[in-house]
């Protein structure tokens, strides 16, 4: 019995309208942006001959696994430094074959209407996960609440602050937690999944926001030894196509940004 469980099976597209003989590839996702875009793309695959059938997990970090595993065939939910770190903590083998979207991160507050506005010693929240985590701080560093040691990158930690003028206290939290901590802290770094689904809109509620930053852009993954089967370059064209392009603008008016 497989150790992992798929929490729902958003389209399955049995029968309807494939192409006789179409292939049919199993892709991850996490819920939200990433399951709603994915889908997206289904009738665009299903018209190519590739019948995408969307598994959604409610804990990301089981999708590289299962890709690797051969449970998936892929996934559509992380950016590079996120897969990077997987594939060297866990022993895997993902490799990216496409860009999908970039979701800014940014930062709120409840308190402050301006950076300028945080206190001494304000209380700052930030992902508690090392690539997100290093990600916010160099968001903050951009915005210039601190200053990081020269050649930091998504990896920098706490201990890579070299000037904190106003004393700010990091607070390192689940993601999950970072808006319902904006009750308690003066400022909150939040990716844009968790504040859309918190109701915060990144273009209209941030007091700072990421720009397009290569390094952050999601993508498209598989296994290595799957990266040159005839199915993955339908996949990327699916998803690079016109009409997913068409539906994240619609749909997320500028707060989730296609990448390619």
């Amino acid at each position: 019995m497989r150790p992992l469980v798929f929490s729902v099976i958003l389209a399955a597209a049995i029968g309807a309208g494939i192409p006789a003989g179409a292939e049919t590839i199993r892709v991850g996702v996490t819920s939200g942006p990433h399951a709603q875009i994915t889908e997206a793309l289904v009738p665009v695959a299903k018209a190519k001959g590739l019948d995408v059938k969307l598994v959604e997990f409610s804990d990301g970090a089981l999708i590289d696994v299962a890709t690797h595993n051969g449970e998936l065939d892929a996934n559509a939910f992380q950016h590079t430094p996120y897969l990077d770190q997987q594939n060297r903590d866990r022993g895997l083998d993902i490799v990216s074959i496409g860009r999908t979207i970039l979701l800014p991160m940014a930062g709120y507050s409840r308190k402050h209407k301006s950076l300028a506005d945080l206190p001494i010693g304000a209380k700052i929240s930030i992902p508690n996960d090392p690539t997100n985590g290093g990600r916010a701080l160099k968001l903050l560093e951009a915005g210039g609440v601190i200053k990081l040691a020269p050649g930091s990158n998504f990896s920098a930690t706490e201990l890579d602050i070299v000037d904190n003028p106003k004393k700010v206290k990091i607070l390192a939290m689940e993601t999950a937690q970072l808006p319902r901590s904006l009750e308690d802290v003066d400022f909150s770094v939040i990716t844009s999944f968790f504040a859309l689904s918190a109701g915060l809109v990144p273009n209209r509620d941030s007091l700072l926001i990421e720009s397009q930053q290569s390094d952050y852009v999601c993508l498209i993954g598989v296994a290595r030894k799957d990266a040159d089967k005839p199915w993955v370059k339908t996949l990327v064209e699916s998803y690079q196509s016109p009409e997913v392009k068409q539906f994240i603008a619609t749909k997320f008016n500028g707060n989730i940004l296609a990448a390619w």
